[in-house]
């Protein structure tokens, strides 16, 4: 009897480890499948049949996510997608983001260990969300080209987001991806290819039927977080806060410099978060931006 029970014990031991075993190399699957075309390669039909096969139960989402995210002519910004994942699967995403960035170096971890450490390690909800959106809107600026999203309108209360914060995340994240698009005409080019960077401009997304910068619920509480590998926690909003500012900044020159109306400059000054002097402790341009609005205060 005390055999049959030892054999028991044994087989119900090894089907649970074999699980583990199981979803763990799947996961490493897919950290390798996404390492290898996130960007400009395209997997054949045959690597995105096996990403969907063997899948255990709980990792189909991600799969799934794994599969769009790695494929041209996605359905990334379909709601499906741009809606906020249950926890589970942020942290499968962030797992498998990780392990991505791992097998990149020579001296690895293994991948095993580091699967366990993340799964123990306690992690922030909003980290988890900054992964998510970052990771996705990665993969648009890579996969959906080129770049336009002048026809797509972002309705932030449709994605199941929890508080603002969440919101806050995902539309930076959004907009930090938009702004590199005009980043090298703006800093590159000397002078400055004003009328290359506002026609990218033109291509910035809405937010809720309005103009991107219509969208101004930034005074969530800040958080802290490592943003920049190996430089350390980082204030959230002063990270992200000040890069948006600078492309509300790149878009007000376009518009002197392109010569647009005097109404298209005060929709963005007034219309924007560069009025928002709350804000401005946030942004390396707190002198530029208290100047602007003496001008126009004097005028």
């Amino acid at each position: 009897m005390k055999n049959i029970f030892f054999t028991f014990l044994a087989i119900c031991f090894h089907s649970i480890s074999f699980g583990q075993i199981s979803e763990n190399q799947k996961m490493i699957e897919l950290a390798k499948d996404y390492k290898n075309f996130m960007f400009r390669n395209e997997p054949t039909k045959e690597i995105l049949k096996e990403i969907k096969s063997n899948v255990p139960e709980n990792l189909k989402t991600t799969s799934d996510f794994i599969a769009e995210a790695i494929t041209s002519k996605n359905k990334l910004l379909s709601q499906s997608f741009l809606s906020r994942p249950e926890n589970d699967i942020l942290k499968q995403l962030y797992i498998i983001r990780a392990i991505n960035f791992n097998i990149r170096k020579e001296n690895q971890i293994d991948n095993n260990k580091l699967i366990d450490s993340l799964l123990n390690k306690n992690l922030s909800v909003y980290e988890l969300i900054d992964n998510y959106y970052d990771m996705l809107f990665t993969s648009v600026g890579n996969k959906n080209q080129p770049f336009d999203l002048s026809k797509t309108n972002f309705k932030m209360n449709d994605y199941n987001f929890k508080d603002e914060t969440e919101k806050g995340i995902m539309y930076l994240i959004c907009m930090d991806f938009c702004s590199k698009t005009i980043w090298g005409y703006m800093n590159i080019v000397k002078p400055a290819n004003t009328s290359k960077a506002y026609d990218y401009i033109k291509k910035f997304p809405k937010f809720n039927d309005q103009k991107y910068y219509q969208y101004t619920d930034f005074y969530f509480t800040d958080f802290e977080m490592e943003i920049v590998e190996g430089k350390g926690i980082q204030s959230y909003k002063s990270y992200y806060l000040d890069k948006y500012y600078e492309t509300l900044l790149s878009h007000l020159l376009c518009l002197n410099k392109e010569n647009k109306s005097e109404k298209e400059k005060n929709d963005l000054l007034l219309g924007s978060i560069l009025k928002e002097s709350n804000l401005y402790k946030y942004t390396k341009y707190q002198k530029i931006l208290e100047s602007i609005f003496e001008v126009h205060k004097i005028e």
